[in-house]
């Protein structure tokens, strides 16, 4: 899909799952389990759903999946499916290789969004900036004891050690015609990423909105560290996306890539699914 001066494309990586109750948090189960129907295990299928951004001379990822660095155990519990479904075999798949990115950039520093930034110790792509909410970088190196097994060190640290962050504080344009939004009900320092100005602009929520069911304001994750002010950063970001017509790419949903959305009544509600191949 051509937004201004880029190509952009959606990665589809890991397929993982999470408890269900977890990802809708006060929503009764009876309502969360229609879009997304848990298993045994009470676990809803999710999609490690990555972006990438190219022209200006650049070659963007946005969020780089869960990785390749799982042991036996940690794939049961997540149920990952990697294989062909990883960030590294999406962008192969599109003929870009790991030093032909140029730019990582990161809605947080959350296992299932950092975790194919670094494959066996060293960084995936050698080559690239690393963009990232200065606040977050500090909060992943000293999270909470309630947060604290989101955070991988090992996905990120090394990224560290190699020079290759660059850290932003607050809203900023990291290219031209890319600029990143602080949103930190989920976690301290978490962004929106947004390509493009005005009508037709695509934006990656994160886990601002993780899949189109989250779409109502109330429906918010128990991993929200803000989940009132995840409601209130919602209602912006929806506000402004359905009177500007923006396209909204769902990071988790196994469904559904990206959305536009409009209201009904006092509510927002998906207009339709698109598909940014």
């Amino acid at each position: 899909m051509k937004v201004g001066s880029y190509e952009v494309s959606v990665l589809e990586g890991e397929r993982f799952r999470l408890d269900g109750g977890a990802m809708f948090g006060v929503v009764p189960k009876i309502l969360w389990s229609r879009p997304h129907p848990p298993d045994d295990l009470n676990r809803i299928q999710m999609v490690a759903r990555c972006l990438l951004v190219r022209g200006e001379g650049r070659v963007v990822v946005v969020d780089t999946g869960m990785g390749d660095d799982w042991t036996g155990r940690e794939r049961d519990i997540y149920a990952i499916e990697n294989g062909h479904r990883s960030i590294a075999a999406a962008l192969a798949a599109r003929g870009v290789a790991p030093d032909d990115v140029t730019d990582v950039i990161f809605t947080h520093l959350h296992f299932d969004h950092a975790g194919g930034s670094v494959t066996h110790g060293m960084p995936t792509f050698p080559r690239a900036r690393h963009h990232v909410q200065q606040a977050q970088l500090q909060w992943a190196l000293n999270p909470t004891e309630r947060d604290r097994r989101s955070f991988r060190e090992e996905t990120f640290v090394p990224l560290t050690k190699a020079g290759l962050f660059v850290l932003t504080d607050g809203p900023n344009e990291i290219l031209p015609g890319i600029t990143v939004g602080p949103t930190i009900g989920h976690t301290i320092g978490h962004q929106v990423v947004r390509i493009g100005e005005g009508k037709g602009s695509v934006v990656f929520c994160g886990d601002l909105i993780p899949t189109a069911a989250h779409l109502p304001v109330p429906w918010v994750m128990s991993y929200d560290l803000q989940p009132i002010l995840t409601m209130q950063e919602k209602v912006g970001l929806l506000s402004r996306a359905a009177n500007e017509g923006w396209i909204l790419v769902m990071e988790h949903d196994p469904v559904h890539p990206a959305v536009t959305v409009g209201r009904e009544e006092d509510r927002f509600v998906r207009s339709e699914t698109v598909r940014i191949e």
